[in-house]
């Protein structure tokens, strides 16, 4: 007998998702060529959106068989003036073709335009972030109080009837029914079995033990089938309660200098590294929060419209901001409970006096608070005092503190990846 099996059920919305997630993964080395090439050519404000990927038509061919040269094939052909039967014909030339290339231009041939098909912003993301990681990541994943999920936790006898659990509760009105009848069942059997003996010696003078082990079966039947089969005891209803979501929490602090050296196109260089960052967080939190302060001689904490585009400037003290940075973390991020970053862009320049306590706050203070705190100086110039600075820091600190250099928008990527590439395993 041959059983055929039709599978009816509807199509999802998408039912090509499997075949776009093949062709990303064969793809993957041209798309995350494209995706570095157009993050070049691209402004980092327009990374909430997706990206048209354009790949070689060469790239897209598929293998196929087909015969080889070679062997005796059997060809029927239309007749004409200059071949009769018997005539051998040459064998034509391999490696004939004519096409795109190098060299003059061909009247003859013909090419593939590059395939262009558009990634997701989610997608665009993934190839950009891809081989990143943050350092320290597992250190606090931390159980939240803010959502919770339902989770079972196990069998009540009182509940709404949406609740029932119908197989555990036939399960027990089930063994209710056992331990109840059991003793009357035990009867019965003995009853019946003797009954069945009496009945095969056909001697008449058991007819009145006959008449009675008939009665006392039958009263035995009517009190074993007298048990409910389900009573109200034997249902059980299934309980829920409430269990909190772990939740990561990152706070991402964004240091910058304004003092009268940092131009707008500097503090813009400055911008695109910090939102590089935050989606980088935000990737791997579940929630981001971002603190901005800027500083002079002074620090503060300002909101982003004021951190990247107020006028106000005036000379360089940087100890001021990583002692607001200090004063906000004790305030108000515990550091049992937050992921803690810090990002600080600069030019350099700094109050030589101030490079001292700069060493001392940055690591006595603050690297014991954080996961990972990263300085970039933009500068066209070379290294300036903070940098000569920090470069102290770096050596006792490798782990948590790192320090890259950017001159212009092509530097910002690079950077980042430098700044945030996965660690090499060691065999």
């Amino acid at each position: 007998m041959t059983n055929y099996f039709i599978d009816r059920r509807k199509n999802a919305k998408n039912k090509s998702a499997v075949n776009r997630q093949r062709f990303l993964r064969r793809h993957r080395a041209q798309i995350k060529e494209a995706v570095a090439e157009r993050l070049r050519k691209r402004g980092i404000t327009d990374i909430e959106g997706g990206e048209k990927i354009g790949i070689s038509g060469k790239d897209l061919t598929e293998p196929v068989f087909q015969h080889g040269s070679g062997g005796r094939n059997t060809h029927v052909l239309p007749g004409n003036k200059e071949f009769v039967r018997g005539d051998q014909l040459p064998r034509p030339e391999g490696g004939g073709g004519q096409g795109a290339g190098e060299g003059k231009a061909s009247n003859q041939g013909e090419g593939m335009d590059e395939f262009v098909f558009e990634i997701s912003q989610q997608e665009f993301l993934d190839f950009l972030f891809e081989d990143m990681a943050l350092p320290n990541l597992t250190k606090r994943q931390l159980a939240g109080n803010e959502e919770f999920k339902r989770v079972r936790a196990g069998f009540a006898n009182q509940g709404t009837p949406n609740n029932i659990d119908v197989l555990r509760s036939m399960r027990g009105a089930s063994a209710r029914r056992l331990a109840m009848t059991m003793g009357k069942r035990r009867q019965l059997r003995q009853a019946e079995a003797e009954l069945k003996t009496l009945l095969t010696t056909q001697d008449d003078s058991f007819k009145d033990r006959i008449a009675e082990l008939e009665e006392k079966i039958a009263g035995l039947k009517r009190r074993i089938d007298a048990v409910p089969f389900l009573d109200d005891i034997d249902i059980r209803y299934r309980r829920h309660r409430k269990e909190p979501v772990p939740v990561s929490k990152a706070v991402m602090f964004c240091l910058m200098d304004v003092s009268g050296s940092m131009d707008q196109k500097t503090k813009d260089l400055a911008k695109r590294f910090f939102i590089l960052l935050y989606l980088f967080l935000s990737r791997n939190y579940d929630k981001t929060e971002v603190v901005f302060i800027r500083h002079h001689t002074t620090a503060k904490e300002v909101d982003e419209e004021e951190f990247f585009y107020s006028r106000e400037t005036g000379g360089t003290v940087v100890s001021s901001a990583l002692d607001l940075m200090k004063t906000i973390v004790e305030a108000r991020y515990p550091v049992n409970e937050w992921n803690i970053y810090g990002a600080q862009a600069s030019d350099g320049d700094n109050w030589p006096e101030d490079c001292g306590r700069c060493i001392d706050v940055l690591s006595n203070d603050i690297l014991p608070l954080v996961q990972y705190y990263s300085y970039v100086e933009i500068s066209s110039r070379g290294p300036k005092p903070l940098w000569e600075s920090y470069q102290q820091v770096l050596q006792s600190n490798p782990q948590a503190f790192a320090m890259q250099h950017i001159t212009g928008p092509e530097d910002i990527y690079p950077v980042f990846r430098e700044l945030f590439g996965k660690p090499l395993e060691v065999a």
